[in-house]
């Protein structure tokens, strides 16, 4: 019915025109009608097409794939707005492919998730290297700034009281604001976090350190007027900077879902280690703060 390629054109200049022969519209618009239409057979006799052929309607493949020599059938799954790519993912690796594969209905068949779902597996894979790595690299920079490997270590304690507090302002959002789920957004947050949320912890121990070394306090009394000093402008930066991204967890308009993930992870994660900074850090500072010694004779 869509006609056959008897030939092809190519004229000088022109791109090339596929030669098409086609019956009329007008006189077979329908199968039915085509095996009306008239032939002459071998003894020069009027016949029809349904006197020599026969039609059958049946289902089939458009087009059949191959990969490495094997069959191939793709099925497209499009899950829902308010399901996570991720737990699309798993439903149907162990929901339904593990089901099938128990009642031992796809043997001698290989099943592999591509697509957008690959895509995730493999972005999510790469950002547990990048997170290890940001760790990695704040570690040896803050253990070249301050001459030492220990009070580095301690400012990462920071890092699990945030990453905490992500997970409780992604719930929070999840539960009070709109079901938002766990995507390669958010898992940025975390990252973005270790080089955020240490900045308080440095503060503290900057100071306590500078309290030792050049102004003659030793011990608890260095730790604590460091934190009395430095609790104003903790605060502040916090304060600014929670109540920046605010609009960006509260939002729900167009397009928000995209961020909403992302500043809730940082929000929850920056408001929860501020709080606990303040504690955890001298808690630790001061086992290792002793074995510092004052600096003030070598400048004189």
């Amino acid at each position: 019915m869509d006609g056959r390629k008897i030939d092809e054109y190519r004229p000088a200049g022109i791109k090339q025109i596929d030669l098409v022969l086609k019956a009329n519209d007008d006189r077979f618009n329908s199968s039915e009608e085509l095996m009306n239409a008239t032939i002459v057979n071998r003894h020069g006799d009027l016949i029809k097409i349904a006197d020599v052929a026969s039609l059958e309607y049946g289902e089939g493949m458009p087009q059949i794939k191959h990969l490495e020599r094997k069959r191939t059938i793709t099925l497209q799954v499009t899950p829902p707005a308010d399901l996570a790519l991720q737990d699309a993912i798993n439903i149907i690796e162990n929901d339904i492919i593990g089901g099938l594969k128990q009642a031992g209905q796809l043997q001698g068949l290989d099943i592999s998730i591509g697509g957008n779902a690959d895509k995730l597996l493999e972005t999510g894979r790469s950002l547990q290297w990048n997170l290890l790595l940001a760790l990695l690299i704040t570690y040896l920079l803050m253990a070249a700034l301050f001459e030492n490997f220990i009070y580095p270590f301690i400012i990462l304690f920071t890092v699990p009281l945030a990453a905490a507090g992500g997970f409780i302002g992604l719930l929070a959002v999840n539960t009070f604001v709109a079901p938002q789920g766990f995507d390669i957004l958010a898992m940025l947050g975390f990252i973005i976090l270790i080089g955020t949320v240490v900045n308080n912890a440095i503060l503290i121990v900057h100071q306590s350190l500078n309290n030792v070394r050049y102004h003659g306090l030793v011990g608890k009394q260095a730790i604590t007027d460091a934190v009395r000093t430095r609790i104003r402008p903790i605060f502040m930066s916090a304060t600014t900077s929670i109540l920046a991204m605010t609009p960006l967890v509260i939002a729900t308009g167009s397009g928000s879902e995209l961020y909403r993930g992302l500043g809730s992870i940082l929000l929850g994660g920056l408001a929860l280690s501020t709080v606990f900074t303040l504690f955890v850090i001298p808690a630790l500072l001061i086992f290792v703060i002793g074995f510092e010694k004052s600096r003030t004779g070598e400048n004189r």
